[in-house]
């Protein structure tokens, strides 16, 4: 099945209610700066790590304390409606929309495009989901919501990265694939690393994870969350050459103490002081109702 392909019809069972948003044109002009150019191809890249790298977009929505959520596993609304319509608009324009295993679980995820038309030229295309999930903890079922999305044509079913020190021959996650590939998705086992004692299935670097997402034609990839995705992504300096492009939506409120909050590690210098880790740069603000998005790129 091709990267872009529409979607399979199924067996009805729960049907997922969606609205459908728009967004205007005005306001998606002034983003194409830090979007992937329309026909985006691998060809326009020069491959630094032995692959070709997506286009990665790192967004996602905080309060005025850099939280996410009030609380791990907590779903927290955070968008007013402008800026929840421009974060469709952004799935529209990405082939693929990365989460973690974290976001699955707690929030039931679509992770579909709802804008019934585009605002410039080209057709609404849907993304192709990409769950982060080593250790195969997502228990989904026909009910989840981007099955349903897949069953009724208006979503893509998701892949889904498996570490591949797992067996496929355990019944359990044999009948999730048989599941999967029903929708026209899939597992996709990638070499995975034991880092922080996380047990079987372990963790996965970003190069093997843009590499899955490249080896699937996938050109192009937006990484939206949650908490523990951002974090790692921006955690060591060596990602800092994989993302593209930053798009960070602000909303007028405080979470407080206590919340899942973006913060990559401090870095210190050779005296042993500490300076600003990621600084972003060729900025752009722009306010979306009572919601402010930051545009930027990561100064190199």
């Amino acid at each position: 099945m091709s990267a872009l392909g529409s979607s399979p019809q199924g067996p009805p069972s729960k049907k997922a209610k969606t609205e459908t948003l728009s967004f205007p044109a005005d306001d998606a002009i002034k983003l194409e700066t830090h979007l992937p150019p329309i026909g985006y191809d691998f060809k326009y890249l020069t491959p630094k790590r032995g692959y070709d790298k997506p286009f990665v977009t790192l967004t996602f929505a905080t309060s005025l304390d850099s939280a996410l959520s009030l609380a791990p596993g907590v779903r927290t609304v955070l968008s007013g409606p402008e800026s929840k319509a421009m974060t469709h608009y952004l799935r529209s324009r990405h082939a693929a929309i990365c989460v973690g295993v974290g976001t699955a679980l707690a929030d039931d995820p679509g992770l579909n495009c709802r804008l019934g038309s585009s605002p410039l030229p080209g057709p609404v295309r849907q993304p192709r989901p990409i769950v982060t999930d080593p250790q195969a903890r997502w228990a989904f079922t026909e009910d989840a919501k981007v099955l349903q999305l897949s069953r009724s044509g208006q979503g893509l079913a998701p892949f889904i990265l498996i570490s591949s020190s797992l067996s496929m021959d355990d019944p359990e996650l044999s009948a999730r694939r048989t599941l999967l590939e029903r929708h026209g998705g899939k597992y996709i086992p990638i070499e995975s690393t034991a880092e922080d004692g996380s047990g079987p299935g372990g963790r996965f670097t970003w190069d093997a994870i843009l590499e899955a997402v490249s080896k699937e034609g996938l050109q192009t990839i937006m990484i939206e969350g949650g908490g523990q995705i951002i974090n790692s992504l921006l955690s060591s300096p060596d990602n800092k050459e994989l993302i593209d492009s930053v798009m960070v939506t602000i909303a007028p409120t405080w979470l407080g103490q206590g919340g899942v909050v973006v913060s990559p590690p401090r870095t210190t210098g050779v005296d042993g002081r500490p300076f600003t880790p990621i600084r972003l740069t060729e900025t752009l603000w722009h306010p979306l109702g009572e919601d402010v998005v930051l545009c930027g790129k990561i100064q190199r």
